[in-house]
């Protein structure tokens, strides 16, 4: 089924559609959300409550083309995700003070790194960490939009993001050892 024909059924009320959309996109959603949130429970938690927006906010969505409705879906995700971050006092911000010596961005050799292990390994970020990544490397968010999204400095989401680079590629290396 076409992402067109699903939301117009789901916006004309079509009882089916809810279902048929959670089929579909299920597994990726959860995913979007495991990214943000490393407690499988409240990864449940906050894809129950993503859906429940979208499914009371789809009558609201335009379809602009193929890919939109997943664009969509994954926006409410990472919104919520990002809100039950947030909430739950889940953020925790990491100062550079002068003391922590500055190293440049390693790009670690992840070749022969299964993806799995490199999620899991994202995962395992502190939060803040987890979440400027992932807004980041995976969303193409610019530091000025994660700033205002996160409600902290541009100059935190970069010492955030370079941080949770460095901490990824010692443990990358650790696991190649």
């Amino acid at each position: 089924m076409h992402e067109e024909e699903l939301v117009k059924r789901l916006q004309n009320g079509d009882a089916t559609a809810p279902r048929l959309l959670y089929t579909l996109y299920v597994r990726n959603l959860t995913a979007v959300c495991a990214r943000y949130i490393s407690n499988d429970e409240d990864v449940r938690d906050v894809l129950q409550d993503s859906f429940l927006k979208i499914f009371e906010s789809v009558r609201h969505f335009e379809y602009r083309g193929e890919g939109s409705l997943r664009a969509w879906l994954t926006r409410v995700v990472v919104n919520e995700s990002l809100k039950w971050l947030r909430d739950n006092g889940r953020i925790e911000w990491q100062t550079i003070d002068d003391s922590t010596p500055d190293r440049a961005d390693e790009e670690p050799e992840t070749e022969n790194v299964p993806t799995e292990v490199i999620f899991n390994l994202i995962r395992t970020l502190p939060d803040g960490y987890r979440a400027v990544f992932n807004l980041y490397v995976i969303e193409g968010k610019s530091h000025k939009e994660i700033a205002q999204l996160l409600h902290i400095t541009e100059s935190t989401s970069a010492s955030q993001l370079h941080r949770s680079k460095a901490l990824l590629a010692e443990r990358i290396k650790e696991i190649k050892r």
